[in-house]
């Protein structure tokens, strides 16, 4: 609480200088021409009604509004151009690595292949990297209430921005120059359970003389939990009844047990959790414990202000912080043969009459509860920067300083249990492992304990531009902008020391540290060779203190065919730095469904499909991922009421970062019993390898990605009634292929496997929308439509992928409907209703991956909430 308060003192301070530099005394309203401005894909400001040669999409406030949606990540999860690697606080539990988080990953090239921007520049990283390594931009700490609008580039931009923007560019434009004050204030609910969300924002501005404007933005948002339980089927990891897996853990409760060196399960395992060859293994339903949104609260202050000093220069700050409060929940601790605890013969609740010695093999402290992360992250972001002209060129210096801090913790109540406390009160006879024992409190109490994990991310960065016309050519004057740019960079992910020192099992546990410096310099030129034909070059080099250099072009060009059409084609080259988490990378634990082979042959214990450990650690020695993408695109505008826009994009990234597949692992190194890559237990007596605890892993550069397809876009606002308008909007998404190149099974060479269409990778999205205004009431409607694709990539659950060779069932279409309703007849007043999937549909039915996808539905394309209501009131004067 001591380091929120100073966050929001320093906000205050920081403010108060905004308000020194741009407070009016007196309020001014005062008509401007309209200026050029700069849209995200190009530094050089362009007239407002100028139509670049690259394909972006934009939020502008009043569809943010329409679209009833309170949050980044409802926006762009229904994006045709999103696609999988985008993630949201859906599905959180306590093995996720970036718990009340979400990042936008377009085309599907995953989160990390997105540059997000705020007001063009790039801000800090999650201190949390997601699925371990994959570090991305928070869009849960950008408050809606200060957007005004989001620009997607839908083309990659590394000539113009540096790392990062392979896929394209996200950037976030906030409010300012707002003169007045305006309140809002929402509140809706699921209408089947009760997962509610309220909301609250406020902005106030007032402009002033020397041209100055203060412009201050209060957001705030708060959502409760919606659990696995409350929806249906989706409460279970028994998903056989449906037509799926049962993905319910060995790790029971009861547990199994090895006696005098034999598996045996608790006598008192119930019949239908009887699993595994020869029924010695009980196992457990973790579904109800697990929650599909986390309870949250975010809170938001921003302010921005700007004040010409001079004729010529004006002084520009940005100060935001954002402080969110998050939870995430999974089942009661699970144990297996690794943790190494014993019960005495003597134990009073002993159920093994003449047994010589008792080793726990799975087991799960379901009397101690679920283990829940409480997640808190404030995020700070300082920027002061100058601006003016200079002999009809202008300039920009800028310095900023960002940082993102969180913190996860679990206290003795949150189900946290210790191992080397459990084996003392087992050894006492106070804690019974036996028979599905609800132990006392009192015990309870001395088994558990407390947790920490703290990261951090932090960058500081300084840049210079400039721009202007350079010299005049039949179409109008070329112009330029060039600038350089300095950051440093760095980010840490601490785990609790009880994590290192082996004693907290069943959880993943991420532990990470790196910092780099990054010095760039970029140039581009736009040159109208004739009056209907503008070309654009660009070039940027960045210099990296880890990895080295690169230098990636970038070329450009709209043709005006006619009035009506024109035709427009980009090509440009890319990279991604390797991430900070995969060059610093601690030792980091995930799990994967797979059946241990080798083992089961060896046993027939092992053979069940169990969810086993996987440790990573980083690459100190990773290279940059490349990339090279183009676009080919038409534009048809027979009036100034209906724009259709047709493009052809395609997206090679090489020297790609991936990890050591587990199948290759397992196949090379999991066959013996002393390997330094599979490590197993001491063998039974009588076999030959003992039950498979972990498989050691890493990352290096071996993949390729290919991926194409079409955008089609539509626009009509013309048709005019009494009173009122009608229009219409229509965005398609097609994904033609999605090749990715990798490491077959037995790591004997590389092979393609084409995703397009396979899981988590639909062929077909869109969004089709009508908004009617007519006199005081407006509507909006909407149909969100995500297409099918192939189940289950992983067909035999044997941890390598097999989508290339064997063909699954096929995961339906998901197709939902959204209305809202508006009412601008009162003074200064807009109300509006509205309901997100207005027919209630359930999600579709899904096998799963046996990784993330275990309750018959597939989490990062499907939202399972169900039908929501919800109100607005906006007030302004």
């Amino acid at each position: 609480m001591k380091r929120q308060r100073e966050s929001f003192r320093h906000t205050l301070l920081f403010s108060a200088i905004a308000v020194a530099a741009g407070l009016p005394t007196t309020s001014l309203a005062q008509d401007k021409a309209i200026e050029e401005v700069t849209v995200v894909g190009s530094r050089i400001s362009r007239n407002s009604e100028f139509e670049g040669a690259t394909p972006v999409q934009v939020f502008d406030r009043e569809a943010i509004d329409k679209s009833g949606y309170n949050n980044l990540q409802q926006i762009f999860e229904k994006s045709p151009v999103a696609g999988n690697g985008t993630f949201s606080t859906r599905g959180n539990n306590q093995d996720s690595t970036a718990n009340g988080a979400a990042a936008v990953s377009l085309r599907g090239l995953g989160a990390d292949a997105t540059l997000v921007l705020v007001n063009g520049r790039r801000v800090a990283i999650s201190a949390f990297a997601e699925g371990i390594t994959t570090n991305f931009v928070d869009i849960n700490a950008i408050p809606v209430g200060a957007i005004e609008r989001v620009e997607v580039l839908k083309d990659g931009a590394s000539a113009i921005y540096g790392s990062d923007a392979v896929a394209g560019v996200v950037n976030i434009v906030l409010r300012k120059d707002f003169d007045g004050f305006e309140v809002s204030g929402s509140y809706g609910n699921t209408t089947d359970t009760d997962n509610d969300e309220k909301t609250l924002s406020a902005i106030w501005g007032v402009n002033g003389e020397n041209e100055s404007n203060m412009t201050l933005i209060f957001d705030y948002f708060k959502n409760s939990a919606l659990m696995n339980r409350d929806r249906g089927r989706l409460g279970t990891a028994n998903q056989a009844p449906n037509g799926g897996m049962d993905f319910r853990s060995s790790r029971g409760y009861p547990g199994r047990f090895v006696v005098d060196g034999t598996t045996q399960r608790d006598p008192a395992c119930p019949t239908d959790s009887i699993a595994g060859p020869g029924g010695n293994t009980c196992v457990y339903d973790y579904g109800p414990w697990n929650v599909l949104t986390p309870e949250a609260e975010r809170v938001g202050l921003l302010g921005s202000g700007h004040r010409m000093l001079t004729d010529d220069i004006e002084l520009f700050t940005e100060i935001g912080v954002q402080h969110n409060r998050s939870s995430a929940r999974g089942a009661p601790t699970p144990l297996d043969e690794s943790a190494g605890l014993t019960v005495p013969v003597t134990h009073p609740g002993n159920p093994y009459t003449g047994a010589t010695s008792i080793d726990v093999g799975r087991y799960r402290t379901v009397d101690a509860g679920a283990r829940v992360w409480d997640i808190q992250t404030t995020n700070l972001r300082v920027l002061f920067g100058l601006k003016g002209t200079v002999n009809d060129w202008n300039w920009e210096l800028s310095a900023q300083r960002a940082r993102s801090e969180s913190k996860q913790t679990g206290d003795r109540s949150q189900g946290w249990v210790r191992t080397d406390f459990l084996q003392q009160e087992i050894d006492a006879g106070r804690y019974n492992p036996f028979g599905a024992t609800q132990n006392p409190q009192s015990v309870i109490d001395a088994i558990t304990t407390s947790l920490v994990r703290q990261g951090t991310s932090q960058m500081s960065m300084v840049d210079f531009n400039i721009s202007g016309d350079l010299f005049d050519m039949a179409g109008g004057a070329a112009a330029m902008a060039a600038g350089v740019e300095y950051r440093e960079e760095s980010a840490s992910d601490i785990p609790d020391d009880q994590f290192q020192r082996g004693l907290i099992f069943g959880t993943e546990s991420v532990s990470a540290a790196a910092k780099r410096d990054i010095g760039s310099a970029y140039v581009e030129v736009a040159l109208p060779v004739m009056e209907n034909l503008d070309v654009t070059l660009a070039g940027r080099y960045d210099n990296y203190s880890d990895f080295g250099s690169t230098t990636n072009p970038m070329i450009n060009a709209r043709w005006a065919v006619t009035e009506a059409v024109s035709l427009r084609a980009s090509w440009g080259q890319g990279f991604r730095a390797p991430s900070l988490a995969q060059i610093g990378l601690g030792p980091s634990q995930e799990s994967l469904f797979f059946e241990d082979v080798y083992g089961c042959a060896d046993n027939p214990v092992y053979c069940a499909s169990t969810d086993y450990t996987v440790i990573f650690s980083g690459n100190p020695d990773l290279e940059a991922e490349e990339s090279e993408s183009y676009n080919v695109g038409v534009v048809f505008q027979p009036s100034d009421d209906l724009t259709l826009s047709l493009d052809l994009w395609n997206i090679k990234q090489e020297n790609k970062i991936d990890e050591v597949p587990v199948g290759y692992l397992y196949t090379q190194f999991c066959d013996v019993q002393n390997s330094s890559v599979c490590v197993r237990s001491a063998p039974l007596p009588g076999d030959t390898l003992g039950a498979l605890q972990s498989v050691n892993s890493g990352y290096i550069n071996i993949g390729e990605q290919d991926a194409g397809g079409v955008d089609f876009s539509a626009r009509y606002s013309g048709l005019e009634l009494a009173d009122g308008a009608l229009g219409f909007r229509f965005d398609y998404a097609y994904l033609a292929k999605f090749d990715r190149v990798e490491l077959n099974a037995d790591g004997s060479s590389l092979i393609t496997r084409k995703l397009a269409g396979e899981y988590k990778y639909p062929k077909h999205r869109w969004v089709a929308a009508g908004d009617l205004d007519w006199d005081s009431f407006g509507m909006t409607a909407s149909v969100n439509y995500t297409g099918e694709f192939e189940d289950t990539p992983d067909i035999d659950f044997d941890g390598s992928p097999d989508y290339d060779t064997n063909t699954s069932r096929m995961v339906d279409k998901f197709v939902t409907v959204n209305l809202q309703a508006r009412y601008t007849g009162m003074e200064n007043t807009q109300v509006s209703f509205g309901v997100d999937n207005l027919l209630d549909e359930d999600v579709p039915f899904a096998i799963g991956d046996g990784d993330s996808d275990l309750y018959g539905y597939v989490s990062s394309q499907h939202s399972p909430r169900g039908r929501f209501v919800y109100g607005k009131v906006t007030y302004s004067f």
